[in-house]
């Protein structure tokens, strides 16, 4: 046989508050309808409103908590809201900066083309850069399609950054002056005065972010902020493309030889757009 649960006391008093605030209920509204009360009728209403606020508290207590809950509710889905908000601004930010960027490369090589012949040059955008090769090479996205060769030269607006050295159909890459290859060497030239001193692009510092130019043997006092361009020597490099300007000079122990610092204006880590240096028919 099943026991029998004992029946809850606070369910009865429950019930009991309920049937007397109903009867009460009932009573009052008898009474309201009278104009004169007499003393217990009085106390009958008198009693029914104690009962009403007393059941009311509690439904008063659990409405005030809804309406704190819905609030509650309403503000957080106010603050993700505005969190999205928040982060979509942020990503037009980093999208208009990085446009603002690629329209001031343009500009710059646009002011470049305006000083080379249209039969020179060809514009080319870079589309890949091995992380792990960063300062060696680059991929450009034209090719022997377009008339591009191996051993042009390949600057920007501030100067010379390297030359092709294997082309595809449509797109080559490109050797940058900042290659560890030490094979990647280049003759440059310092103008001092009304002279030239020459020497030999060996390397590049990326701690100092600097050329190295040795091979001088030149003993005239080499200035702060000199032009260094190429010398047009061999047939990679026409003369007269920058390379940097003199940041620093020291010489060996027998002060015979130099060996000269030179800073580009030409920055690396952000090359998106380059010209090729095309040569001239024969």
């Amino acid at each position: 046989m099943y026991e029998k649960k004992p029946f809850n006391k606070k369910y009865i008093i429950f019930i009991v508050v309920i049937v007397v605030a109903l009867v009460l209920g009932i009573t009052n509204a008898i009474i309201m309808n009278k104009e004169t009360l007499s003393p217990v009728e009085q106390a009958i209403k008198d009693a029914t409103l104690a009962v009403t606020k007393i059941v009311y508290k509690p439904v008063e207590f659990v409405k005030n908590k809804i309406d704190e809950y819905q609030d509650k509710q309403d503000l957080y889905e106010k603050y993700q809201e505005l969190e999205k908000k928040v982060k979509e601004t942020d990503l037009i930010q980093s999208e208009k900066e990085e446009l603002e960027r690629e329209v001031e490369n343009l500009k710059k090589t646009l002011d470049l083309n305006q000083t080379l012949s249209e039969s020179s040059y060809l514009n080319a955008t870079v589309v890949n850069r091995n992380l792990g090769y960063w300062y060696n090479t680059i991929t450009i996205d034209k090719g022997s399609y377009n008339g591009v060769e191996k051993d042009m030269p390949v600057i920007v607006s501030e100067g010379l950054i390297g030359k092709v050295t294997k082309v595809s159909n449509f797109n080559s890459t490109v050797k940058l002056i900042t290659s560890d290859d030490v094979d990647n060497k280049t003759s440059v030239k310092i103008k001092v005065g009304d002279n030239y001193v020459y020497g030999l692009l060996s390397g590049y510092d990326e701690q100092k972010g600097t050329f190295i130019v040795e091979g001088i043997s030149d003993n005239s006092e080499i200035p702060e902020g000199s032009v260094v361009t190429t010398t047009g020597m061999g047939d990679s490099f026409p003369s007269g493309i920058v390379v940097g300007k003199v940041k620093q000079v020291t010489t060996d122990n027998f002060d015979l030889a130099k060996t000269v610092e030179v800073t580009s204006s030409v920055d690396f880590d952000d090359l998106s757009f380059v010209t090729i240096l095309k040569r001239e028919a024969e």
